[in-house]
């Protein structure tokens, strides 16, 4: 009876050696999938980081190329300033003629009376 109660034991300890076994193996297997499921959210981040930097390069962007044309709005708005200034300069030298004109003429009239 006492050796077929250790034979009983041995197969206990046995069989749960071989579940222990199986267990450690789901673990493992358990494992290796939740680091692959790991490195899939790591993957979707990298992406969602990058995609929020490209989205946010791109308002830059577009802001950029707003002032640019804003720019080039007020380039031309400048130039046709320094057209009016370089009217008002040219009537300037014609009033300045014109005056110089009217000062040689009272000189003539001064000097003839």
């Amino acid at each position: 009876m006492e050796d077929a109660l250790k034979k009983l034991d041995r197969l206990t300890l046995e069989e749960a050696r071989m579940w222990s076994a199986q267990v450690l193996k789901l673990t493992h297997a358990v494992d290796d999938r939740v680091k692959a499921v790991g490195h899939i959210v790591e993957d979707i981040d990298d992406k969602v980081v990058s995609d929020s930097v490209d989205d946010q390069v791109a308002r830059i962007d577009d802001r950029v190329a707003g002032v640019d044309d804003r720019i080039t709005g007020v380039d031309a708005r400048v130039a046709a300033v320094d057209n009016q200034v370089a009217s008002v300069n040219e009537r300037v030298v014609t009033v300045d003629d014109r005056v110089k004109m009217v000062d040689n003429n009272l000189m003539q009239v001064i000097a003839r009376a």
